[in-house]
């Protein structure tokens, strides 16, 4: 089986896409062929007749991939919903069949592939199928974002339960300061906490603006 990573968060907002590019970057520098792919992105901008999905650009720019979109983002949606409510507000559905099969061949061209969840682990693609079972499928470990502020224990813990509850693979939480703002005494418990409670570590603490991910990549790679 391929290397690879499926990126999820506890919450949205909490820097997934912003993690997965940096990775994505660091492994590049270091001559890594790398894939991407962004399964199904919502809150996408018309430009020009077309859905730009912006998650799945940057992710792109980062990885330096050559492969079609159809592949990296197999499904894009305009209203900013969970993936399955907005596929039935468009009147279509999602097809987790031709997303695994998008993540395989891409798998065959890559040496790592970054897997870019939307929203957390249990937001849905279908009615009963949601990111938990599409990271099943393809097989992947996976690395979960996290919040440092009041919540993130809860939150945190709620994921790696719902990942254990499948006996999936869970190869590290980072925990990301996604905005600026003072430090207090909740960010700085919570790591240690949060790493004794669920007993899955935390392999970085990301100030706001890092730019430097090499050690979570050689970690995952």
């Amino acid at each position: 089986m391929k290397k690879g990573v499926f990126i999820t968060g506890t919450d949205t907002g909490v820097g997934k896409t912003y993690v997965a590019a940096g990775i994505a970057r660091a492994l590049v520098r270091e001559g890594m062929n790398t894939g991407v792919m962004k399964p199904a992105e919502t809150g996408c901008r018309r430009h020009a007749g077309m859905l730009i999905p912006r998650d799945a650009m940057l992710l792109i720019k980062s990885s330096n991939a050559r492969d079609a979109l159809s592949l990296i983002n197999p499904y894009r949606f305009q209203k900013p919903l969970a993936p399955f409510v907005a596929a039935e507000f468009e009147g279509t559905r999602i097809l987790t069949r031709k997303i695994v099969k998008a993540y395989h061949e891409l798998a065959r061209r890559h040496d790592f592939m970054i897997i870019e969840g939307a929203g957390g682990i249990m937001v849905p693609l279908r009615q009963n199928y949601t990111y938990r079972e599409l990271a099943q499928d393809m097989g992947l470990p996976i690395l979960i974002i996290a919040r440092p502020g009041l919540g993130t224990i809860n939150h945190t813990l709620l994921t790696v339960a719902s990942l254990n509850e499948k006996g999936l693979n869970i190869a590290g939480i980072v925990i990301n300061h996604a905005q600026s703002g003072k430090t207090g005494l909740a960010e700085k418990t919570n790591p240690a906490l949060i790493e004794k409670m669920c007993g899955v570590a935390v392999l970085g603490i990301l100030s706001y603006g890092e730019r430097r991910f090499d050690s979570i990549a050689a970690y995952l790679k």
